[in-house]
């Protein structure tokens, strides 16, 4: 199974096909809402899926492409080769690649490619002399399924913040899902109950950015699969239930130096910023209405964007508390300098996610941008008043206003690429319209036999 044509990377894949006995190869990417997709082919397909690619019918996907320009072509990435853990058996096993989609009427990349578009913004990072590492905390809610295998919203335990059995019920799933992710080639670093009943947090290591968005979509998918095989259903929706806690996805930002110094650092600053990360900061926070159509990128991610439950809402930073829109978590070493923005939200595109964050923090760099002071008052305690006293400004209040903000925002708008977008923005006006004219439960029970 060895060709001419073939990389070593893409030449030891075969060989692990091979050994490990897989007789299916799952191809996957991403559409532009951030769904991870797939094109199943035997394994025997897999020297061809690296030699001439796999072709699919791009009009089928959210935001692709017209149906007069439908043939796109999957490149398997080599390097995220990995055996899907929940179809590893002694008779046959599958496994996945992340792909790449071109174009065949050009042989190039794919500008709607949410992989590309990430891409890019790490270029842009590479000419200014960086790479960019990230690390998310995607949090998530289980759920018991009823009867006929539906999810509900009645939760997989009654614990709180760092519980352990018998109130953590789930901390034998969440074994299960971490064994799972290993397998798959994560580092895991700790996993914990969060704050809301039924709610958990897997956090796995640092990683350059593209890599890290490649796990933020593995992460998703195998939490689902594996909670399904104990009849729980995953989800990251950001706020499945109300007057509690929504799900967060705080992630964690450096740029490194071509000699692997960590750029954000500096020994002799009150905070150990540098320069480099107070610009990049004061980007995020420049562009942070805009990043938000992009990072919290549904109806339901804005109920979770109000005050009182721990989400950020206020365009500020701090280095002690967690009300500000971005923290500077305390560093042992200066290697572990960095920024944690703590407004997304695991819904999220994560390839548009990061790329709208890193552009932003890179116009900060490139335009020199002042970062404001830090905020170490709790900002959930102040009124109207004193945070216009302070200058903080406050997120977008729905989706609406966001997809208004990203619009208005040449910076994060042009960051999607010419394809995506016009797409996304035409998506999520469409959402944001179907949800104005629906009549929900909560106004039925409240007006319906009132007027």
């Amino acid at each position: 199974m060895t060709s001419g044509k073939l990389t070593a990377k893409e030449e030891a894949v075969l060989d692990e096909i091979d050994e490990k006995g897989v007789d299916f190869l799952r191809l996957q990417f991403t559409d532009i809402l951030g769904v991870v997709k797939n094109v199943a082919v035997p394994a025997r397909q897999a020297e061809k899926a690296f030699t001439e690619g796999i072709y699919f019918d791009g009009s089928s996907i959210e935001g692709f492409v017209r149906i007069q320009e439908s043939d796109m072509r999957l490149k398997p990435d080599p390097d995220t080769f990995a055996i899907l853990p929940w179809r590893n058996t002694e008779e046959s096993a599958a496994a996945r690649m992340i792909c790449d989609v071109i174009d065949t009427s050009t042989g190039e990349p794919f500008t709607g490619d949410p992989r590309y578009v990430l891409k890019q913004a790490l270029d842009r990072a590479k000419d200014l002399g960086y790479t960019v590492n990230a690390a998310p905390e995607p949090e998530f809610f289980m759920f018991e399924e009823d009867e006929d295998g539906r999810a509900t919203t009645t939760t997989a335990d009654v614990g709180g913040y760092f519980d352990v059995a018998p109130k953590d019920l789930a901390s034998d799933v969440r074994r299960d899902i971490i064994y799972g992710l290993e397998s798959m080639g994560f580092e895991i670093e700790a996993s914990h109950h969060e704050v809301a009943e039924g709610q958990y947090e897997i956090n796995f290591e640092y990683d350059d950015a593209l890599s890290t968005a490649d796990n933020v979509g593995t992460f998703r998918t195998v939490v689902r699969a594996i909670a399904a095989e104990h009849d729980l259903h995953a989800t990251f929706m950001p706020k499945p239930i109300p007057r509690i806690n929504g799900s967060g996805m705080h992630t964690h930002l450096s740029l490194m130096t071509e000699d692997g110094e960590n750029a954000f650092h500096d020994g002799d600053d009150e905070f150990d910023l540098s320069e480099t990360a107070k610009s990049f900061l004061a980007g995020i926070l420049e562009h942070a209405p805009a990043i938000t159509a992009v990072s919290n990128p549904t109806v339901n991610s804005y109920k979770r964007l109000v005050p009182g439950y721990e989400a950020p809402v206020y365009v500020a930073w701090s280095d002690r508390n967690r009300s500000a829109l971005i923290r500077k978590p305390a560093a042992r070493v200066p290697a572990a300098s960095r920024i944690e923005a703590r407004f997304p939200d695991p819904s999220c595109n994560p390839y548009l996610a990061f790329a709208a964050l890193i552009h932003a923090g890179l116009d900060g760099i490139e335009n020199d941008l002042e970062c404001p002071d830090p905020v170490r008052e709790n900002i959930y305690e102040f009124d109207e008043a004193k945070r216009e006293e302070y200058g903080i400004d406050v997120l977008p209040t729905n989706l609406g206003e966001a997809v208004d903000a990203l619009e208005e925002d040449e910076v994060i708008y042009d960051a999607l690429g010419e394809h995506i977008g016009p797409k996304f923005v035409e998506a999520k006006k469409q959402e944001f319209g179907e949800y104005l004219v629906e009549v929900s439960q909560w106004e039925l029970d409240q007006y319906l036999e009132t007027f």
